[in-house]
């Protein structure tokens, strides 16, 4: 089974920027070193436990000094941003670090409708506005954006027609040798739907959706249309995952990205990423535990030889030959800021489980 990495870059407790990065960087030098086949990272806006916020920027940064593993984006928000800087940022990627780029786009803002809005100057009452003042929906010009980062990212480039019958042609970058994987990312059938009409890999967003993901790939693997982009249906989806020496070791670094995911399901006040032990115990409520609970039934949590069992489980479940393993395990309050050890435990245990 080919194993893959998700990363959100979390910051913890008074961890900065800086120091999450660097913890990150460690994470994807380890993925590489053990056979992992991508290192994706995701991008949201205006969280206090997420620094990943930019995955071009982010990827020219933790990918130096890795040697095999595919780098890409977990993905891209493409509602945030104009397709040709997108294009143009993935090219830059490929420039560098070659044929191992993936772009993978989402649908989602990966934020609060004032924050989205403002990722592109807008700021009318918290919605986006056209020069006129009307509201607009970049999710709605989804499709058409997709295409034009295809043509983009092409050979020949986009062509824009002009008056008179001319043409203007805008390419990503002057001369790319390959262009970068396009994935279409999701957590229900749009998605789905629109990366089998155009012949694109998939992936499915299980790590937060939890539901429907049958439903999607079924959706996306009768509906899919071969084209340049690919012959045949290509997708795999996504997992929490918190492994460690012993069940109760991988119960109790599970707790601060519970309760992390259950402030925002109970609406409290965002805040860091709070360490295991004492600290996330002092801020559990009854209502956290409860939605944590709920939580862990769509999360791998346990020790190597169980965590992996069930990953063969919800892989043998849903038909894939490939999971992307998103380690949300915690830190103690004694682990240096810059380290990631319990994300990258968790990785190495399911490498010499899974992989041999």
């Amino acid at each position: 089974m080919a194993l893959s990495v998700l990363d959100l870059i979390p910051v913890r407790g008074e961890q900065t920027t800086g120091q999450a990065l660097a913890a990150s960087r460690e994470l994807v030098a380890r993925a590489d070193a053990l056979g992992f086949t991508r290192y994706w990272v995701a991008e949201h806006h205006n969280m206090p436990s997420v620094a990943s916020t930019t995955p071009g920027v982010e990827l020219m940064y933790l990918g130096q000094g890795t040697e095999r593993i595919r780098l890409g984006s977990g993905g891209v928000m493409l509602p945030n941003h104009a397709p040709l800087a997108v294009a143009e940022q993935f090219s830059l990627l490929a420039a560098v670090y070659g044929d191992r780029i993936d772009l993978g786009i989402g649908r989602a803002p990966g934020t609060d409708p004032i924050t989205s809005a403002a990722m592109r100057g807008h700021l009318g009452d918290g919605h986006m506005v056209d020069a006129e003042g009307n509201r607009i929906d970049p999710v709605e010009q989804f499709p058409q954006h997709i295409m034009d980062i295809l043509a983009l990212l092409g050979p020949d480039g986009a062509s824009v027609p002009l008056h008179g019958g001319k043409e203007h042609v805008l390419r990503a970058t002057p001369s790319l040798r390959v262009a970068p994987q396009v994935w279409l990312l999701g957590s229900s059938g749009y998605s789905a739907q629109l990366a089998a009409a155009l012949g694109l890999p998939y992936v499915f967003a299980h790590h937060f959706a939890g539901r429907g993901t049958e439903a999607a790939l079924n959706l996306y693997r009768e509906s899919f249309r071969p084209s340049q982009f690919g012959s045949e249906p290509r997708t795999f989806l996504t997992l929490n995952a918190v492994v460690a020496d012993t069940q109760r070791e991988a119960d109790a670094l599970a707790e601060p990205y519970l309760y992390s995911m259950a402030n925002l399901r109970v609406g409290a006040p965002m805040t860091s990423v709070p360490l295991a032990g004492d600290d996330v115990a002092a801020k559990m409520t009854d209502g956290h535990r409860r939605v944590a609970d709920a939580l862990r039934d769509s999360w791998v949590i346990g020790d190597a030889a169980a965590a992996a069992e069930q990953i063969r489980q919800t892989a043998h479940r849903f038909q894939v030959d490939e999971v992307m393993i998103h380690p949300v395990a915690g830190a103690y309050p004694d682990e240096p800021y810059e380290r990631a050890q319990a994300r990258v435990r968790t990785l190495e245990l399911l490498a010499g489980e899974l992989r041999g």
